[in-house]
């Protein structure tokens, strides 16, 4: 199955209306992990729901990897 869509920012999929689709909050941190490295979240269980993270740490994915 292959992606027919618009890519841009790391090579994730626009939505219609342009915009870059956000990382669905069911995302397991283990998942993640696998992506972007060992040492994403360090000492967050890897079975953590992404939406959970975010709640937690007030911040979205992208500032969580930039570590503001």
């Amino acid at each position: 199955m292959s992606k027919h869509c618009k890519t841009g920012l790391d090579d994730r999929c626009r939505d219609r209306d342009g915009e870059i689709r956000q990382k669905r909050g069911d995302t397991l941190v283990g998942t993640l992990r696998k992506t972007y490295g060992d040492d994403f979240a360090p000492g967050v269980r890897s079975d953590m729901r992404l939406d959970t993270l975010r709640d937690r740490m007030g911040a979205s994915l992208s500032k969580i990897l930039k570590g503001d």
